[in-house]
């Protein structure tokens, strides 16, 4: 049972209750606080700390490779490919904006996408100058991607037919993006509760009431559900995608020459250097079925795909060592865009992000945050 003081201060009343404590949730509540001061958040996550992706990512901080600007293009359209484009770019400078370098270990080394045999290998620089040319208003940036195909072998790569560059991408530190804004949200006068997993909810006169399995509650007037590839355990109508990401990370390597950030594969490959060891994560198109769970534990199919690529790809003499592995789970949407919806009356849902959540959030928590203001 609760003291006087527990419910008068941790599990006081909220204007705004979110379940969540990722990247979205975070962003979402110092949103709501920047656009209305006074107004109450709580946010309320099971886990001790985030348990979807938002610490257990890559640490990318990217906004799209060609191939995938080119394949969203054709699949959703100029306007929707751009206009996503953008959020997540701006995204990436909210966050420069919002911490220094130093808080979150962003390191402005760009991004590569590496690519196999092509069809259009002929074309590839006309295609390079026909996305720049789109992106151009969104970056400020006359050429945002460029040929790299000769700086191959000097930055430790093999097996590959073509590299493309893009500086304006950058490696973070996921824990401490996240630590950052926890930080700030508690400096706002955010309520942080941890260890509270949300089983349940009910409208109790004009308030929501928020049942957990603790047996503890909190009321709020409003109630934002940021739980992403989970979704579906609290609101299986929905049928958002759950999508595992799993990661290796090798043990330091001599002579290490890889730096910066690098796609495969339209995304299902990306791999970073973290000093002069090697973090790699993907291959679940290698088996799609499986890796549609919320089961963190991982497979050894999936490592040893891993493994393999790394054998294949990174041009050292050195031994390659996995040191550590782990996984994060994702949320997809049918047309690849994030998700704002009201699913009953106070009650909404942000999520879905698609696997670019450090990229959009920032920015599509405004979105949010406005509407659920008003």
């Amino acid at each position: 049972m609760l003291s006087f003081w527990e419910k008068d201060s941790f599990y006081a009343d909220a204007d705004i209750a979110i379940i969540g404590a990722g990247l979205m949730g975070l962003w979402a509540a110092l949103e709501i606080k920047k656009h209305s001061p006074g107004t109450t958040v709580t946010i309320l996550e099971r886990s001790s700390t985030p348990l979807g992706a938002s610490t257990r990512n890559a640490g990318f901080a990217c906004f799209g490779s060609l191939t995938e600007l080119l394949s969203d293009e054709k699949n959703m359209g100029t306007n929707a490919m751009l206009e996503i484009v953008e959020m997540r770019y701006k995204g990436i400078e909210k966050i420069k904006s919002t911490f220094s370098s130093e808080q979150i270990d962003l390191d402005k080394c760009g991004g590569y996408e590496a690519l196999g045999p092509i069809n259009w290998a002929g074309e590839i620089n006309d295609r390079i100058n026909y996305i720049n040319q789109l992106l151009t208003s969104i970056t400020g940036k006359a050429n945002c991607f460029s040929n790299a195909s000769n700086q191959m072998s000097s930055i430790g790569l093999k097996n590959f037919d073509h590299l493309i560059f893009n500086p304006l991408e950058a490696g973070i530190h996921s824990g401490k993006l996240v630590s950052a804004l926890t930080q700030l949200a508690i400096e706002k006068g955010i309520r942080i509760l941890n260890g509270i997993e949300i089983i349940g909810w009910e409208k109790l006169n004009d308030k929501i009431s928020i049942r957990s399995n603790q047996k503890k509650s909190i009321q709020a007037n409003r109630l934002l559900i940021c739980t992403n590839g989970f979704t579906n355990e609290l609101i299986p109508s929905l049928a958002i995608e759950p999508a595992r990401g799993q990661i290796i990370l090798t043990a330091p390597i001599k002579g290490l020459s890889t730096k910066g950030t690098f796609h495969f594969d339209e995304g299902f490959y990306y791999w970073r250097n973290l000093g002069d060891r090697i973090l790699l994560g993907g291959a679940r198109n290698s088996d799609f079925s499986n890796e549609r769970t919320t089961n963190l534990d991982g497979s050894e199919l999936i490592r040893q795909k891993l493994v393999e690529f790394l054998n294949t790809h990174l041009d050292t003499t050195a031994s390659i060592n996995i040191e550590q592995s782990w996984s994060g789970i994702m949320g997809f949407t049918e047309n690849k865009l994030p998700l704002f919806q009201q699913i009953e009356s106070n009650v909404s849902v942000s999520i879905a992000c698609n696997g670019m959540g450090v990229a959009l959030t920032p920015v599509f928590a405004e979105k949010v945050a406005l509407e659920l203001l008003n």
